[in-house]
């Protein structure tokens, strides 16, 4: 039987975080490292929304360069894997057994969101992975009972991989790279932080309501991948990750939920 799978959270920050952000690659290289072996990876992106949640058949899936302006060095790197099609078939059969609608995309390879933990997470692209979407229309307490819809592949050997952003607002970014961390943003942060510690998915889920919500998230697309994460997770109590921020207001906290 496949050992019970964590579930992880993280925040990809900008595309070129595997040049410029070494403290959240080296958190990502560690949560692959502790991880059990996973039979395949179902890797959920904020780069990646559509009308229903929508699975991946690929069998080798493309890499993405879905941004523009970035060093030249991000537009040559691959992340190769192998698809998960038959994952993907039976994340669909999960979600429509709960009553949600779903639907297959035939090769829609791997974003920026996906691609580029997985690069540090598992560097040798040895892993089966496909890709989910996010519901376009759908909020949080849709996407969190996303989440547990997907629980039970937990069992099956798959890590589902949620990957977003604990802030995501663009205003607060200092593209210089110097800056100190906003103080917004850490309050954020460290609101969600706590809220995740104490299992209160209420506040989360009004999350707009909290210190610097509305402004730590101007559209919803980046937070949702965490109450997919947080459906998934079925009440566990996850471990942080602080590895910092990126250009002064993108915070790079990881979650990882652990089975006991």
């Amino acid at each position: 039987m496949a050992a019970r799978m964590p579930v992880v959270f993280v925040s990809h920050g900008a595309p070129d975080a595997l040049l410029k952000a070494p403290d959240a690659v080296a958190c990502w290289r560690e949560i692959g490292r502790q991880a059990p072996a996973p039979a395949a990876v179902l890797a959920v992106s904020a780069h990646w929304q559509a009308r229903n949640a929508t699975l991946s058949l690929a069998g080798a899936p493309e890499t993405i360069h879905d941004f523009s302006g970035f060093d030249p060095a991000l537009y040559r790197m691959r992340y190769p894997a192998p698809g998960a099609p038959a994952l993907a078939e039976r994340a669909a059969s999960l979600i429509r057994a709960a009553g949600m609608a779903v639907e297959l995309h035939p090769q829609r390879g791997l974003d920026h969101g996906a691609w580029v933990p997985l690069s540090a997470m598992f560097p040798q692209a040895n892993v089966p992975v496909t890709q989910l979407s996010l519901t376009r229309h759908g909020g949080p307490a849709a996407h969190l009972a996303l989440g547990r819809a997907l629980a039970p592949l937990r069992e099956e050997g798959v890590l589902i991989l949620a990957s977003g952003a604990i802030t995501h607002n663009f205003d607060w970014l200092d593209w210089r790279g110097a800056a100190a961390p906003l103080p917004q943003a850490r309050a954020f942060s460290d609101w969600v932080g706590e809220r995740l510690a104490e299992g209160n998915d209420a506040a989360l889920l009004e999350y707009r309501s909290g210190p610097e919500g509305a402004a730590a998230h101007p559209t919803d697309e980046h937070f949702l991948p965490l109450f997919v994460a947080l459906g998934a997770a079925a009440g566990e109590a996850p471990a942080r990750h602080q590895p910092g921020f990126a250009y002064g207001g993108l915070s790079m906290d990881a979650y990882v939920w652990q089975p006991h």
